[in-house]
């Protein structure tokens, strides 16, 4: 829901901004042509100084001269009319730049608005997606239920995420302790077979394969659908082979490529067999 808005954000503002653009560009465009042409008639008017100093020692070529320098005021001319034009434009743009950064702020009024209406829905629904009671009734999901759920969940995921980052700095122990507490203390949560193949990790990147490969086994047979399984399924045909099982290395490998064809992890398993 939030994506949605974001991109109706951008939209928007894509909507408030091409006309503008458009003209910019052109106006840049007109811009550099008129400058072009300052240049040349400032080279013609050195030039023009110069002739008419060599026409006052030949009257013979004064009356080319003075045709010259028509020419060059009627250039100077035209690049006035230009000037006003180009201002006359960008004063339109300012306009349209000033209207849209209203339209802006109108819009970013609006969003703040949405999100906080989506932020009281996400608050009457619990994780499984069924609307809590009002807090008026007195039934459970009213106000006390709520905070209680909402320290639980804020309990589950930093409990989550503490383990997580004895992982990142590869402090694997830790890391493995933290995630079996966290499983002792929250069985079955969304995060349960992320916990599991964490602790399958652990084991793997402390080189105790045997012990990964059990982890793992559990993500497979628990979580068979969840997002982990193609990963543990493909990290237990690795420990077989740095065990140097080859056999129940194939067996694993090409039941990667069975099970879950299409992946990442199918296409690391055809090249780990291209090997055996």
């Amino acid at each position: 829901m939030r994506n949605y808005i974001l991109l109706a954000v951008v939209c928007l503002l894509c909507v408030v901004s091409c006309a503008t653009t458009e003209d910019l560009v052109n106006v840049q465009r007109d811009l550099k042509y008129t400058n072009d042409k300052v240049d040349v008639t400032n080279e013609n008017v050195s030039l023009l100084r110069k002739e008419n100093a060599d026409a006052k020692k030949s009257k013979e070529a004064l009356p080319a001269v003075r045709t010259r320098q028509a020419e060059i005021e009627a250039d100077i001319t035209g690049l006035r009319e230009s000037i006003q034009q180009l201002t006359g434009k960008i004063e339109v743009l300012r306009k349209d730049f000033d209207s849209a950064q209203v339209r802006t702020s109108r819009y970013e009024e609006e969003i703040k608005a949405l999100k906080k209406k989506l932020d009281a829905v996400s608050f009457k629904t619990d994780p499984t997606g069924k609307e809590q009671k009002s807090p008026e009734t007195g039934e459970k999901g009213g106000t006390q239920a709520a905070q209680e759920t909402t320290k639980g969940k804020m309990d589950k995921k930093s409990a989550y995420a503490a383990a997580y980052d004895e992982f990142k700095a590869a402090r694997y122990e830790k890391a493995r302790t933290g995630f079996q507490d966290f499983l002792k203390q929250h069985p079955e949560t969304e995060y349960s077979g992320n916990a599991l193949f964490w602790i399958g990790e652990c084991y793997y990147f402390e080189k105790n394969y045997e012990k990964a490969i059990l982890e793992y086994d559990k993500v497979i047979k628990k979580y068979p659908d969840g997002g982990k399984a193609p990963s543990a399924l493909l990290k237990q045909g690795l420990s077989f082979i740095n065990l140097g099982d080859k056999v129940s290395a194939r067996v694993v490998l090409q039941r990667v490529i069975k099970d879950y064809p299409n992946t990442s992890q199918a296409r690391t398993a055809r090249a780990k067999l291209l090997k055996l």
